[in-house]
């Protein structure tokens, strides 16, 4: 895991503007840094890399990584770099590091772009090519690896984090209001329906694309890998006992590291069987790590002892700070360079910090396992769809009404034929966004879109979920609080083979006897204790704004209700209507966590000069 930033173009970077982007990458790679310059009269190319080291610690592995012509800077893991660099010796290519950056750089000069369909990994790298003079920039399949980038007439700019393209670009970077009330009305899970993002004129990278630019100017982009349904006839034995050998796999990749590894452990199946799985299959050295709420709602505490006494592991408990929220939060709105986008990445945080002051480097975590083996409430109703001419429906409602469906208090979701009448119904998903619209001074209206990945309707939403709204949330946000304290973050749920495993699995022997995510469930049988493998009630990692901010202290009220640059956007009289109901219904609990995030963050930006290495004034980023 590292800091990458760059540029390709006519424009001629100063000094002054390198430095503070390498200033900025710190958090990102403080072992190392360092910058490659190519200069030619039709215009330069600057490569900047902070190094956080992972895999052969040596000075040796240091980025930008060059061989003859071509030079690497890359964030990331390949982490099946051991298996390619096999294949590559065997073609006579040597090797002078240990290390997966090498390996990286010389599969793209045996096999050119190509390359990236033999990673297994997470990543986004730039690579040089001097002999063609092209950048090839990559983002791996999931979007585990940030990588934006702002295109204009003199070039490209790109970097793992948006600040770093601020600090190498001369015009200023202004807020995207459009998506700022695109936030405020529909929530994170509107966030990745489009291309835009929360400043103008910067884009992210989609997810299994590679894009190359060359000097002269010219773009081209690829896509290289598309996620696809693609139901294989077996029977149920065999699709757990397959699970559990791509899940097993996928783990042991992920734990390849030179340096040690810690882990999130919530009382759910998805990271309890990681932690499992690491200690009891591969004899791993485990050191967990556990956020515990007395909201009875989201405290897990009797599930992450029963693992933890299971495995006789190290942990470490935190409990969540009471005080001190809106610092913090303004704190982790300016790294962010966003707003946060749920209260539970606020909550995250003070996990990532944990991690790092124990003196890790590299955590592993439970992301995507809802969304590649169902494990949200509304998949049952979706499942329920699918099976509407299974014989055994009417058992598998029963089941659920026994199992899972007792939690459920949606009173959509706890309509089991849901679907049935209105396969279209996503009512739930932008949830109150007629009511958040009228908050706004000027009318913002976008309906909820989604794209069809499958005839299955269960599957289609799962893929949804995992490309547009709910993992890549999750990794936007785990990324930057994990990197803010230096510390990377893996997934073993992301996984290719995996998920192409997965995404074989006929939908119907995806749910049995009221509990979701059966198959792993059962892959699990005799690695992850039962307390946790055959609980059906689902809490996830949240808790109560009420527990964080107090909305009748004085204080707290006067900032909520001063004449910021918010009430441009919003009608000051909805918020103190919101902020009167004690306790906040759900929906409006997200809203106006929202609301208190997007003021911040137009407070950090609304101000904000961008200035060359002299201190001259260039700019003003909002007026």
């Amino acid at each position: 895991m590292c800091g990458i930033a760059g540029y390709i173009g006519k424009d001629n970077i100063d000094e002054g503007r390198i430095r503070k982007a390498l200033a900025l990458m710190k958090n990102r790679g403080p072992d190392h840094h360092d910058v490659y310059t190519h200069q030619e009269p039709a215009g330069c190319v600057r490569l900047l890399h902070s190094r956080l080291s992972i895999i052969d610690l040596d000075p040796r592995s240091h980025q930008p990584f060059r061989i003859g012509h071509a030079t690497l800077i890359f964030n990331g893991e390949i982490y099946n770099y051991r298996e390619i660099r096999v294949q590559l010796e065997t073609s006579g290519v040597r090797f002078h590091t240990e290390s997966d950056t090498e390996v990286l750089l010389r599969a793209y000069l045996q096999y050119g772009p190509a390359c990236v369909c033999k990673f297994e990994g997470m990543w986004a790298f730039a690579i040089f090519d001097a002999k063609d003079r092209t950048l090839f920039l990559s983002r791996d399949r999931f979007a585990e690896k940030p990588l934006y980038f702002s295109e204009d007439a003199q070039g490209l700019t790109f970097g793992s984090e948006v600040k770093f393209i601020k600090a190498l670009k001369k015009e200023a970077i202004v807020v995207n209001e459009q998506h700022l009330k695109r936030y405020l009305v529909n929530g994170y899970k509107s966030l990745y329906k489009t291309s835009e993002t929360f400043y103008e004129g910067v884009r992210e990278l989609p997810p299994a694309t590679s894009m190359l630019i060359s000097l002269d100017g010219k773009v081209e982009t690829q896509t290289y890998w598309t996620p696809r349904f693609r139901p294989q006839p077996m029977e149920r034995e065999a699709a757990v006992e397959e699970f559990r050998r791509q899940f097993l796999r996928s783990v042991g990749l992920r734990l390849r590291a030179d340096v040690p590894l810690a882990f999130c452990l919530s009382g759910g199946v998805d990271s309890s069987a990681i932690v499992s799985a690491a200690a009891k299959e591969f004899g791993y050295d485990v050191h967990t790590f556990s956020i515990i709420d007395s909201d009875e709602r989201y405290n897990e505490r009797q599930n992450i002892e029963a693992t933890l006494n299971d495995l006789g592991c190290r942990h470490t408990i935190i409990d969540i700070p009471r005080e001190g929220f809106l610092p913090r939060l303004r704190e982790l709105v300016n790294y962010h360079d966003a707003p946060l986008y749920t209260l539970s990445y606020y909550i995250h945080s003070f996990l990532s910090q944990s991690i790092a002051e124990q003196g890790y480097k590299v955590v592993c975590s439970g992301t995507a396992a809802d969304e590649l083996v169902t494990g949200y409430y509304d998949h049952f109703n979706l499942y329920f769809y699918e099976m509407r001419n299974h014989p055994g429906l009417q058992e598998f409602i029963d089941g659920w009404k026994q199992g899972t469906g007792r939690y459920v208090r949606n009173p959509y979701l706890q309509n089991p034929r849901l679907y049935f009448d209105q396969p279209g119904f996503r009512g739930h998903i932008y949830l109150n966004r007629d009511e958040f619209a009228a908050y706004l001074k000027e009318p913002f209206t976008e309906d909820f879109t989604e794209e069809q990945y499958a005839d299955d309707l269960l599957r289609s939403r799962m893929m949804n979920e995992m490309f547009h709204e709910g993992t890549r949330v999750i990794l936007h946000e785990d990324d930057l609080n994990s990197m803010k304290y230096s510390v990377e973050n893996r997934s073993p749920y992301l996984d290719t083979q995996l998920f192409e495993f997965a995404y074989s699995i006929p939908t119907e022997l995806l749910i049995r006897d009221g509990l979701g995510k059966y198959i792993l469930r059962e892959a699990m049988a005799g690695i992850l204790n039962d307390q946790v493998r055959l609980n059906d009630r689902k809490i996830g990692f949240n808790a109560s704004i009420h527990s964080l901010i107090d909305f009748e202290d004085a204080d707290n009220r006067e900032w909520l209700l001063d004449d910021g640059d918010i009430y441009r956007m919003i009608d000051k009289v909805k918020i103190e209507q919101v902020i009167a109901k004690n306790p906040l219904p759900n929906s409006f609990s997200k809203y106006i966590f929202n609301f208190i995030n997007a003021k911040i963050f137009l407070e950090e930006n609304v101000q904000e000069d961008v200035r060359n290495a002299d201190g001259e004034v260039l700019s003003v980023a909002h007026e």
